[in-house]
């Protein structure tokens, strides 16, 4: 029997290396021969229970040759070398011994672990419920990744020897322990590109303009803490320093190489690499997935070959990484301006915006922790950037600007987590298919805008129209507390701008008090008054000072007549005193729009040393609604973030069943009738009934669950009569739903009055709906398969919700789910 292709997969490790993991194969014989040699008598000892120095060739015959159905045998692989396995063999019905080998050199990196993970899948997809394992008692380092997996387990000691049992079943720890590996492995391996200890820039020219000297500039002018190694195949020096022919030829360990060569050269520069050890590649070289199929072809195997090498890739394509943190200063990029230190991790899938945007960051004033553009987002991913500044403590909020997603459901699952700690500000375009991960099809926008608007503040994340935006919220996220509610009170000396701004923050759903106005003759100690009485306030959760030079004569903060004969403006300098002494230490957010400046002006900056802004700095905006506007997003951030986050009920259904009636479907490659979709439907107890829509009885409802490219199972929700189709009138959620969720979702309509008793009508049983959203978002949580699934009509009543029409469409899905499976890249 062969294997499914899904049995192949990278791997990260838990020191952040990579590795391949595949079934063994019969020309694995003289790999398994090496491998062997290389353990010692110890790791031999723990696996046989007696010293063994070598293999028979009957023995290797034995392990390499497997039916990859009662016999399996997992490998891993790190560039040539075999440095692990993992095998089961079935020993009776729904049962197998299972036993694992890791090299000595490559023991606690996490190996035993991710391979447990993948035959274990492998043994659940043929039919077993339970591993058997027996262990020495000194073999701590393996009864200990029996232990941590979190499957149930038993175990008793009989003839000195530990006898385990596990049942293969996942629960919800064994999901919660693979999920907190996977956020770990993949934060580190993140966290060694950013931290290398040296660099190589593979391709440094010796023309002044050139990709690679430009990087190679940067980085020494940047001042990069560790050495830096040109590469060119001829040139002694690059930019004054000292050049090699070849990584290989660089005397001393390499941690990150930046390749800036041709992109029918790269494959072999990557090889290269791999020979050498270095960790991580940022492939700035364009040429690949963007160019069309040929492009495509050459980024996967640039892909595939890194990986199974033990590195990640950023790129290519891209506009490199960079790493404001003092005990490296790495940039490694193409831009020439570099905003300094700061609390902002910025995502940046566009390398080709990325100049910009890193300029524009810089003309705010905001700071950054790390900059990474992944250009064609080959390996690395905004979701591998959101696991690393998960632990960053440099970094408080998160910005990310997206054109597609590559694993839908993974990045709300981080998003969500992320979101609780730290914001998440994102400009998703949607637009292009150049980032498109390995082995994925593009994943552009297929929902109404408002639609993806909803998801993303579902998730917690702060969608903005645009960059402008994107900078307006994160200078206010990175420097000011969030507001602990919405009402706002508006400080000015200039009262045209001060009702803009309370008509805007009215439009924008904050509670604006009257603004105090100071007149045009106001200076510092009006403005310190009007402040310390705003943040004393306890009926107040935010604070605008709008200051702005005003034409009174010779008045201080007017105008007065310079000796040239013209007129200057005459400012109160204190002013720019008093409101950022009232924003040290404010719980409440304080912002500005002071004399039409944008972003961090220093007038208003707390200055680190060397001069770069600091937490209670306060933000300006060139004008008030702009102003509001930042806010307003922040303010709906916060309250989402007290919001209780609910819970996703507990399944009484039957999935099992449900899911080898959708495989059954899928097999027979035939539509499914009314009568399979309702034994769908009942498996998750929701019944169908037989009636016909008579059309007066109750109101009728709408519930559609789609799979979508770009954010995995979505549940929709709306009434089902003409002019709320007409209108679109619906409210989308993520699947799976919390009881919250499913209250907020069944509310969000423009309709929704129409279910509590408008003018009078018997109020619907609104809790029945509820469930049976929570059940409908569990299947469609469960059955990636199922591409649509449509309730229409679901007729509300007094007593209960009626499912009238049920439509199904299922769809095998490309690749395996890897949120259900074991880790993999």
């Amino acid at each position: 029997m062969t294997y499914p292709d899904h049995w192949e997969a990278d791997v990260v490790l838990a020191d952040g290396g990579t590795a391949h993991v595949r079934p063994v194969e019969p020309g694995d014989a003289e790999l398994l021969r090496a491998f062997y040699a290389r353990l010692s008598p110890q790791t031999i000892y723990y696996r046989f229970f007696s010293p063994h120095p070598r293999l028979t060739e009957r023995e290797i015959e034995h392990f390499t040759t497997v039916d990859h159905q009662d016999r399996v045998a997992m490998v891993a692989t790190i560039g040539d070398q075999m440095v692990a396995v993992a095998r089961y063999d079935r020993i009776r019905d729904g049962e197998a011994e299972v036993a694992f080998l890791v090299e000595d050199a490559h023991q606690g990196r996490g190996l035993g672990s991710v391979l447990l993970e993948h035959v274990a899948a492998a043994a659940r997809e043929r039919g077993l419920r339970r591993f058997v394992a027996s262990v020495l008692p000194d073999n701590r380092k393996m009864t200990k990744v029996f232990r941590d997996v979190g499957y149930q387990a038993e175990q008793h000691f009989e003839d000195g020897v530990i006898e385990l049992t596990l049942d293969l079943a996942p629960t919800s720890t064994s999901r919660e322990v693979q999920a907190a590996r996977e956020h770990r492995a993949e934060s580190r391996s993140i966290q060694r590109l950013l931290f290398p200890g040296s660099v190589a820039v593979i391709g440094a020219s010796r023309e002044a303009q050139s990709v690679g000297q430009t990087v190679l500039r940067h980085l020494l002018v940047g001042d990069f803490t560790g050495p830096v190694y040109p590469v060119h195949p001829t040139a002694a020096a690059v930019a004054g320093v000292r050049a090699y022919a070849t990584v290989l030829d660089i005397p001393d360990h390499v941690d990150l190489a930046v390749v800036a060569v041709r992109a029918d050269s790269v494959l072999e520069v990557v090889a290269q690499c791999a020979g050498k050890g270095v960790h991580g590649l940022v492939v700035v070289s364009a040429g690949f997935g963007e160019t069309g199929v040929e492009g495509r072809a050459r980024q996967e195997e640039l892909v595939r070959l890194a990986r199974a090498s033990g590195m990640r890739v950023v790129g290519p394509n891209c506009l490199g990484i960079a790493n404001t943190d003092p005990a490296v200063q790495l940039n490694a990029t193409l831009a020439p301006t570099l905003p300094g230190r700061g609390p902002i991790g910025f995502f940046s899938q566009s390398g080709a915006l990325g100049i910009a945007i890193l300029q524009r960051t810089a003309e705010r004033g905001i700071g950054l922790s790390s900059f990474v553009s992944a250009g064609n987002r080959a390996d690395v991913s905004g979701n591998d950037l959101m696991q690393y500044w998960e632990e960053d403590p440099a970094t408080r909020a998160v910005l990310l600007y997206l054109e597609s997603i590559g694993n839908p459901r993974k990045f709300t699952r981080l998003a969500r987590r992320l979101s609780r700690t730290k914001p998440i500000v994102a400009v998703k375009t949607g637009r292009s298919t150049q980032g498109v991960p390995l082995g994925h099809a593009a994943r552009a926008l297929t929902l109404p805008d408002h639609a993806v608007s909803a998801l993303f503040a579902q998730a917690g994340v702060i969608r903005v129209d645009d960059l402008t935006e994107l900078f307006d919220v994160a200078q206010l996220l990175a420097y000011q507390p969030l507001p602990p509610g919405n009402r706002i009170s508006i400080i000015d000396n200039s009262n045209s701008l001060g009702l803009l701004a309370e008509d805007a923050a009215t439009a924008l759903g904050l509670e604006p008090s009257a603004p105090a106005d100071l007149g045009p003759r106001a200076g510092a100690a009006e403005y310190e008054a009007a402040l310390t009485a705003a943040v004393a306030d306890d009926a107040v959760d935010a604070i605008l000072a709008i200051y702005t030079p005003s034409v009174v004569g010779a008045a201080a903060g007017g105008w007065v007549q310079a000796p040239s004969g013209g007129w200057k403006e005459a400012l109160d300098p204190g002013v720019a005193a008093a409101i950022t002494a009232a924003a040290w230490g404010s719980p409440k957010p304080i912002l500005a729009t002071y004399l039409g400046s944008k972003g961090m002006p220093k007038d208003l900056r707390i200055a680190a040393p060397d001069g770069s802004a600091v937490q209670g700095s306060v933000p300006s905006y060139p004008a008030p609604e702009d102003a509001v506007r930042a806010l307003a997003y922040v303010t709906r951030y916060a309250a989402w973030r007290r919001r209780p986050q609910g819970q996703v009920p507990k399944g009484d259904g039957e999935p099992g069943r449900a899911r080898a009636l959708v495989e059954e479907l899928l097999d027979a490659a035939v539509a499914p009738t009314l009568a399979q979709a309702a034994e769908l439907l009942g498996y998750y107890g929701i019944t169908v009934a037989v009636s016909e829509y008579p059309g007066d009885g109750g109101v009728p409802t709408r519930i559609v669950t789609v799979e979508d490219p770009s954010f995995g199972a979505v549940v929709s929700f709306g009434l089902a009569d003409t002019a709320a189709i007409l209108l679109d009138d619906r409210a989308y959620r993520l699947a799976p739903l919390t009881d919250i969720e499913a209250a907020d979702l069944v509310r969000a309509v423009r309709t929704a009055p129409l279910l509590f008793g408008h003018r009078g009508a018997r109020p619907v049983d609104v809790p029945a709906l509820e469930r049976l959203l929570l059940r409908v978002s569990r299947l469609a949580d469960d059955l990636p398969e199922v591409a649509m699934l449509e309730l229409d009509p679901v007729v509300a009543g007094p007593y209960g919700a009626e499912v009238r029409g049920v439509s199904l469409r299922l769809e095998r899905p490309v690749g395996p789910r890897p949120e259900l499976g074991p880790r993999r890249l």
